[in-house]
């Protein structure tokens, strides 16, 4: 399908899309059942656009980014309002401001409990090294 030429470079099978994104069929499947693709059906065979793909892009940065799949279906409905994306880009910057908050707060959280780690880590050491030298 992947041909380049008219109306089939707009169009991708379901192992094209794939190979392409690094998923499973099951992965797509799965977005198409929460109606986030919405792929052209010929019989058993899925077809997916260019709209697909922009979407499978978005979804999977969202995915990365920790947004979840209904954040990011209300994201990608925000498209199609009429007012030039404004609403959608307003609401994703709303969004990632607050994911990235939460990403801070985690980095940090963990940061601190490393920090705690290699303390009793150290101490651990420490007293297994402290027989010996006693014994010695």
């Amino acid at each position: 399908m992947w041909k380049g030429d008219g109306l089939t470079d707009q169009m991708m099978t379901i192992r094209e899309m794939c190979e392409t994104f690094g998923v499973t069929p099951r992965t797509l499947r799965f977005y198409e059942s929460k109606e986030l693709l919405s792929p052209i059906r010929q019989g058993q065979k899925r077809l997916y656009t260019r709209r697909d793909r922009a979407r499978l892009k978005l979804i999977l940065r969202g995915k990365r980014f920790g947004f979840s799949l209904e954040e990011i279906r209300q994201l990608l409905d925000l498209y199609h309002i009429g007012d030039q994306k404004q609403t959608q880009l307003r609401r994703t910057l709303e969004l990632a401001r607050k994911r990235r908050e939460e990403m801070v707060r985690q980095r940090d959280d963990l940061a601190r409990a490393i920090e705690e780690l290699d303390e009793q880590i150290a101490l651990v050491e420490k007293s297994l090294t402290a027989p010996r030298e006693a014994t010695t």
